[in-house]
Order: structure tokens, then sequence, then C-alpha cells
């Protein structure tokens, strides 16, 4: 697994303990899989969860078709309750069920939402009135559900997220567009937020939010993944802190380098004078990341920015790893021609660290 997807793995496994109404610890396992893997397993229990629905639902939903959408809508109410009025609108044609919706209180319709069939929700949207739409997402957001957010905010019109973006909180936007099932859309959805709005979601990050702000920057197009890389790199010392204390307790190096190694010159030295990166102890697991995900041309640009303690932490790391790794890490030095800031590494190193790099093939052949 490409431990880049840790992140969008652990998006996938929360919508789907959500799905399957499991806890996410429950699905554990999952974690060593590709977040493709497991959207893929979120689609085909989708396809189980709503395909195989009892008779009973499709008796209702014809019978749904005979009366008024407004008797509808009051049957759905006072006699089916929200889950089942959300199985019965999956079974209905998509502009049935709008005029139905419509009909409904919202906060009802909100509730409801969490149990509709994903693949109708397109179809649905498109027919409900744009206030309508505001409305509701508004209430998923003040429910917190986030992730049924997340089904439907891809699909929600420019015009809709224009209006709803300035009614929910900055950590709403956050846990949303981790959440997001059209991450191609969400390039879209930052530029609606312009450059003000998009700071302030990134300074809510610090409040535990920082995997979730990872995800959506490594979902987010490149342009615009620079300028969240600047934009994070600008906020307070105190709360950068908080970023890499989060990033080295959970292992998301990976997620953070290639940011890092987006932003200018000064930006970098920015982050390299943080207390916490002056911390040998945080950078423990900095070199096995680094490693696992061939990262070294994101990565060593830091390091040299570092303060000694740091880089001398970071050389005796990497004078650990293996023979084919070392000559991995050659390799790439000198594809990428980073031997500037990968000899002064090697120079912190003992002499029988030093011996074995000089001797790898690769290095041998760079000499």
């Amino acid at each position: 697994m490409d431990t880049r997807d840790a992140l969008r793995t652990r998006a996938e496994t929360e919508k789907l303990a959500a799905q399957l109404d499991v806890r996410a610890d429950e699905l554990g396992f999952l974690a060593a899989l590709p977040a493709d893997d497991v959207r893929i397993l979120r689609e085909q229990s989708v396809a189980a969860l709503f395909d195989g629905a009892p008779d009973m639902l499709d008796r209702i939903a014809r019978a749904t078709r005979l009366v008024p959408a407004g008797v509808a809508a009051a049957i759905s109410q006072k006699a089916l309750g929200p889950r089942l009025a959300a199985a019965v609108a999956g079974r209905l044609e998509p502009a049935r069920a709008a005029d139905i919706i419509d009909r409904l209180p919202v906060a009802f319709t909100a509730v409801s939402c969490a149990h509709l069939d994903p693949r109708r929700i397109a179809g649905i949207v498109d027919r409900l009135d744009e206030g309508l739409l505001v409305r509701i997402s508004v209430a998923l957001a003040e429910r917190g559900d986030h992730l049924t957010m997340g089904r439907f905010v891809g699909h929600l019109p420019d015009a809709a997220l224009t209006r709803i973006l300035p009614q929910v909180d900055d950590a709403v936007v956050l846990r949303t567009g981790y959440a997001m099932d059209q991450p191609q859309r969400l390039g879209r959805v930052i530029e609606l937020m312009g450059e003000e709005r998009l700071a302030r979601v990134i300074a809510s990050a610090a409040d535990g939010l920082w995997p979730q702000a990872l995800a959506i920057a490594g979902m987010a197009p490149p342009e615009q993944r620079a300028r969240i890389a600047t934009l994070t790199a600008r906020r307070p010392a105190a709360q950068l802190d908080t970023l890499v204390h989060t990033v080295a307790d959970q292992s998301l190096w990976e997620s953070l380098l290639p940011l890092v190694a987006l932003l200018s010159p000064e930006d970098r030295r920015t982050m390299a004078r943080l207390p916490s990166l002056a911390d040998p102890d945080t950078l423990d697991g900095i070199v096995p990341a680094v490693v696992a995900t061939a990262l070294w041309a994101d990565f060593l640009p830091l390091a040299e920015l570092l303060p000694d303690p740091s880089r001398q932490a970071i050389a005796n790391a990497a004078a650990t790893l293996a023979d084919e790794e070392l000559d991995a890490l050659a390799r790439e030095v000198a594809e990428q021609d980073l031997w500037d800031a990968v000899l002064p590494l090697v120079e912190l190193m003992d002499d029988a660290a030093k011996e074995r790099i000089f001797a790898l093939p690769s290095f041998q052949n760079q000499a």
C-alpha cells in the first residue's frame, strides 16, 4: 500500500462504517488496504444494502405514486419515519422523490438523507429548489452529520454552495471536505471560499483537525495544494507545532512532506525553525516514512534547514538503513541532483556508515 493513501483510506473506512452502522475501529483491519480498494468495497456494500431491499419497499413506492405528493409526504413523516421514507425514496423516480421531499419538513429530510441510497442523490438534487438544498445542507451541518454532507456536497450547484458556505463553521467545512465522495469537485469548493475564508478554515485545523486538512490538501488540484501549503506555513508557530506533533503521533509525514516541498525557500525556513522540529524525538518516524514513500526529494530541502540536533538525529536514523534502502536513496539523490542536500547529512554519520554509503554502486557511479 502507498502510505500516502493512509488518510484517504481512513476516510473511506469511516464512511463504510457509517454505512454499515458499526464503529470505525471495528473495521481497523482495512487500514492496510489502498484507499481505492476500500472505496470499491464501500460501493459494493451500497449495492448489497439497497439492491436487495425487500419487495415491500417496491409495493410502498408503487402506492406512493398513486396519491398526491402532499399526501405521500404526510405518510412518509407520520407512518414511515426517516429511515423507511429514505428507502422508499430510493425506489421512486428522482422527479417524484424530489416532489415529495419539497413538501417535507427540512429537519425530517436532513435525518432521512443519511439513509438514502447514495446512487440516487445526483438525480434528486438536480430536481430540488436551490433554497431547499441550502436549508437541508445547513440542517445537516447543525446535526454534525459531516459524512452525509460529504455525499451530497459534490452534487450541489455553485449557487447553492455560495449560499451554504457562509452559514457553516470552518470546522464543518474541513470535516465535510475530508468526507467528500466527489473529490473532483473539491477544487471548485475551494475557489468559492476565497482566500480569506480558506485561511480561516486552515486555522481551524489546529483544534484537532490537522488530519482532515492534510487529506483535503492531498486531494486538491496542484495549484490549490500550493496555496494551502503556503497559507498553512504562515500560521503562528504555536499552531504549526500542533501540526507537527499530530503528524509525528499519527505517522503522517508522507502527507505533510509533499506540501512542505511546495513552499518557497523563505516559508520552508520558517517551518524548519519550529520548536517541534528542534526536538529529535519528534523526528523518530520521519526517515522510515521517507524510505517507505520514496519522498527524499521532498524531504531533503527541509532537512538541510533543520537545527543541528535534528539533523544529527536524521543522519543517525539514515545510517541504520539497509544497504538496498541506502542505495535507493543514493539513486534518487542522483536523479534529482540533491547531493548538496544529502552530503552534509552523510558527514554527520559515523565512519562505518560513511564507508557503507561510499561503497554503494549508485554512489560510485556518481563519483
